[in-house]
């Protein structure tokens, strides 16, 4: 039975002491802001008593002495999650355990294509250790100067180049964690085939600390491309920007790393708030950014131009620029890195991280503005990962009003976005996982039977309820109350 917020107990000043009685280098007192507050501003965590451990032996010290005093743990990597999974505002006050002292590199085998890599390990530092062994770790979003390992595992995060390369949890070979209990899961084996058994990583993985803490893990490394290339193509609507899709992959196959919508609206943005961006194609309503990443005997250049041009033949492109060198290509990605600063300088009313299936696309966003103008009069910013599927749909004020304008109309909106995701079959959560800002949706829109699954599996490997308290699922009120 998943316990509830009245079993829950405070770190108290004794259990801090008997802690760094054991433990003197990961017991801290003060807490930095940051430690309690989140991106967005739409939580500020209570206070709780800060762990930094540096081994997985402290990590499961600290876990085991929760459990017996029944206190919640609020895992904490870099901070950078947008869905409240980091803070708390109503449990007693919990430990804050941050991973950022596990940051170590324990080994890199480009023969085995394997980084052994701890939860702290900032996801550009992985980057750089790939690419110093001329492989490739192609995980790639925009806080990767500062989301950790542990906490992209934990929300299964996504990025630019999951239509090459997948997910988190498909670059990820094992993990070793520490469950509720104190117990350490050693699962680091590199192996690509191991079907002995219920597979523990994918459980972990995407359960944002709800389940255990992920210490470490074998991390694929690939193949760098040899070539690259990048183009930005200018299509009539949607529907062309599917097609065009479709024709990249038949013609380029794998080569196409990544294949990105870009709406005018956010182009717009950047032209007002970040004037200094360049913007190669200027602001047209509808655009595609196209990476390329070949071997040694490709051709990207030559790729793209004949990309193009069937596409133009074929009524799907309208105006294109090609990438001319690497500088121009990191342009092009500059440009896309910068849409989410000038919708933060806007100041969204609501912001929605959804997918729907791929060729359901163009219609999703064809009725968007519709469902919306029975709310209010709104600007709509739709761009994002369209090659898998994955859509940021936000919602922003007419110039001369702003957010705080529309702030008793947030959930009507959040809700019509999501009731119309959820008709198209999509999910309201693409990438950036639950948290706590998405338990409702997750009860709303999730097969019950999954559900009570997820609730099953809560129950049995953490009956105490301590780990991430009210993140993914509900916690109760009370003992006894309905969940």
């Amino acid at each position: 039975m998943t316990s509830s917020l009245a079993d829950l107990a405070p770190a108290t000043g004794a259990f801090a002491d008997a802690l760094r009685a054991r433990l003197p280098a990961a017991v801290f007192r003060d807490l930095e802001p940051r430690y309690t507050e989140e991106p967005r501003g739409r939580y500020t965590g209570r206070g709780g008593l800060l762990l930094a451990p540096s081994s997985t032996a402290e990590v499961a010290t600290i876990v085991a002495a929760a459990q017996a005093a029944r206190v919640g743990i609020v895992p904490y990597g870099g901070g950078t999650g947008l869905v409240g999974g980091q803070v708390s505002e109503d449990l007693p006050d919990p430990v804050i355990l941050s991973l950022e002292r596990l940051s170590d590199i324990r080994s890199v085998d480009p023969s085995e294509n394997v980084a052994v890599v701890e939860a702290g390990a900032i996801l550009q530092h992985v980057q750089e250790v790939a690419e110093g062994v001329d492989r490739l770790f192609p995980l790639s979003i925009a806080s990767q100067g500062s989301a950790r390992i542990g906490g992209i595992l934990s929300t299964n995060a996504g990025g630019v180049n999951v239509l090459r390369y997948g997910n988190a949890r498909d670059l990820c070979l094992g993990i070793e964690a520490v469950l509720p209990d104190g117990s350490i899961l050693h699962g680091l084996s590199p192996l690509r085939k191991n079907n002995t058994g219920y597979d523990l990583r994918h459980l972990l993985i995407g359960a944002e600390g709800t389940l255990g803490i992920i210490t470490a893990a074998s991390l694929k490394l690939l193949p760098r491309p040899v070539q690259t290339g990048a183009a930005i193509i200018v299509v009539p609507d949607p529907d062309a920007a599917i097609a065009l899709l479709n024709l990249a992959r038949d013609r380029i196959g794998e080569g196409v790393s990544a294949f990105e919508l870009l709406g005018g609206e956010g182009l717009r943005f950047v032209a007002e708030h970040m004037p200094d961006v360049r913007r190669p194609m200027g602001e047209p309503d509808w655009s595609v950014l196209i990476d390329l990443g070949l071997g040694a005997s490709g051709d990207p250049q030559a790729a793209l131009e004949g990309l193009f041009e069937a596409a133009a033949e074929a009524g799907l492109a309208t105006d294109g620029t090609i990438a001319q060198s690497e500088g121009q290509r990191a342009d092009f990605w500059h440009l896309r890195e910068t849409i989410p600063q000038a919708n933060r300088a806007v100041g969204a009313v609501s912001s929605h991280d959804i997918s729907v299936p791929i060729a359901a696309i163009p219609a999703f966003i064809s009725e968007g503005p519709g469902v919306l103008a029975a709310i209010g009069d709104f600007r709509i910013n739709c761009f994002g990962h369209v090659g898998d599927g994955n859509l940021h749909y936000n919602v922003f004020p007419r110039p001369g009003r702003s957010r705080a304008d529309h702030t008793h109309q947030r959930d009507d909106i959040k809700r019509a976005v999501h009731d119309l995701v959820h008709r198209f079959g999509g999910s309201v959560s693409a990438e950036h996982g639950v948290g706590r800002l998405k338990v409702d949706d997750l009860e709303r829109y999730v097969d019950p039977v999954k559900l009570a699954a997820m609730r099953a599996i809560k129950d049995a490997l953490d009956p105490g309820g301590i780990m991430n308290p009210g993140a993914v699922l509900r916690v109760r009120s009370k003992r006894g109350s309905r969940p």
